[in-house]
């Protein structure tokens, strides 16, 4: 997989600016707040149609223009494809392959596969339960695009059956004797609706974790010389034992049962998938509470090198390696560590504020980019 060309209209701060990719590693270098950043966006937006800066579309479009436009060729081992993405500040978003506009988001994804690796990632030991959930799902679906619809239609059933239990609480509040009774229909048909959804998130979260826990368990003794065991665990809202639907199902609707005073009371479903967490364990204690950023970075640059490996494996081909600004907050080693890894194995983009932070080799192989004020020109040393 390769991404060929890469053409940005009105993007962040990015007037009309075309790269071609001419090496297997690019290194895109400038001071802080110039667009390094915003070309990593760019590609992730390709890959994954999601941000890991905004989830608003207005805020990827320069200030001066009411639409923005990102344009690709990538190659692949059997298909050349042009992709396009048009961002509106007012309207929905234009996705298009080959030309075509998509009437499907599902469509685009998949063409182009991507990791990005950031100083943000820290936040996946130390952050929300939220942040490991959306990273999660963020891998599942570049390795599965139809689960960005599947995760769709539970949130669809979480807001309608939240909705639902809102009124039910206020009917309580206002008068605490007052039937229910009318609302108990249309309660259980969401039930229904979120244990069937549910089931197909958690048993695809528990799949992709079996799959990845191995491969990032091997890379994390790599790195830390085998003094360290990382686990990485999913450990659900809703537990269960058997990854069979209707099994699945039932334990949702036991657990919802269970819970269903206290639901009718907060107003809110307590009761799913929203709910579940994703724990990283060093030597069966919790990362979050364990050691020094050194070794959760070690963590993280582990689960982002079994991220790579298991896209690789499942799509057939190596994705894409984003790296925004992360040497600046490796040591030496994990920074050595992770440039032998990539070596000319997979497409990286890179972004630094010092070319000198990468060795002579690596310097000798890349395309050398300098970013200033959103403009690209090629560096040569």
């Amino acid at each position: 997989m390769y991404l060929k060309k890469l053409h940005l209209r009105s993007f962040r701060n990015y007037v009309d600016r075309q790269v071609e990719f001419t090496a297997k590693k690019t290194i895109l270098v400038g001071n802080n707040a110039q667009g390094k950043s915003n070309l990593l966006e760019a590609v992730e937006l390709l890959a994954t149609l999601k941000s890991h800066r905004t989830s608003r579309d207005r805020e990827l479009v320069l200030d001066t223009a009411t639409a923005s436009q990102i344009e690709a060729i990538v190659e692949r081992t059997h298909s050349t494809n042009e992709l396009s993405i048009i961002f509106r500040k007012q309207g929905r978003r234009t996705v298009a392959v080959n030309r075509e506009n998509l009437r499907r988001q599902l469509d685009f994804l998949g063409v182009l596969n991507a990791v990005q690796f950031s100083s943000l990632d820290l936040d996946l030991v130390r952050g929300a339960p939220e942040t490991r959930r959306n990273w999660l799902d963020g891998l599942l679906i570049q390795l599965e695009p139809v689960y960005s619809n599947i995760l769709q239609q539970y949130n669809q059933v979480l807001r309608q059956r939240n909705a639902l239990l809102k009124k039910i609480r206020a009917v309580r509040q206002d008068d605490p004797n007052g039937s229910i009774d009318s609302f108990e229909p249309q309660l259980r048909l969401w039930d229904e609706q979120l244990a069937a959804a549910g089931s197909r998130v958690t048993r695809r979260r528990a799949r992709v974790v079996a799959r990845l826990d191995p491969i990032a368990r091997r890379w994390h003794q790599k790195i830390s010389g085998e003094t360290e065991l990382l686990e990485v665990k999913y450990l659900p809202n809703v537990e269960w034992t058997e990854d069979e639907p209707s099994k699945v199902q039932r334990a949702f609707l036991t657990r919802i049962e269970e819970r269903r005073i206290a639901e009718q009371y907060q107003g809110k479903t307590v009761v799913g998938t929203h709910r579940d967490e994703l724990e990283f364990a060093i030597n069966e204690t919790p990362a979050r509470h364990y050691g020094s950023q050194g070794q959760q970075r070690t963590l993280v640059l582990a689960l982002k090198l079994a991220e790579l490996k298991l896209i690789e494996e499942v799509i057939g081909e190596p994705p894409l390696l984003l790296l925004d600004d992360v040497l600046a907050e490796l040591d030496p080693n994990r920074q050595k560590q992770l440039l032998e890894v990539i070596g000319d194995r997979f497409q990286t983009i890179i972004t630094t504020t010092h070319i000198n932070s990468f060795n002579q080799n690596w310097i000798k192989d890349s395309q050398i980019l300098k970013v200033q004020a959103g403009t690209i020109i090629t560096a040569f040393l």
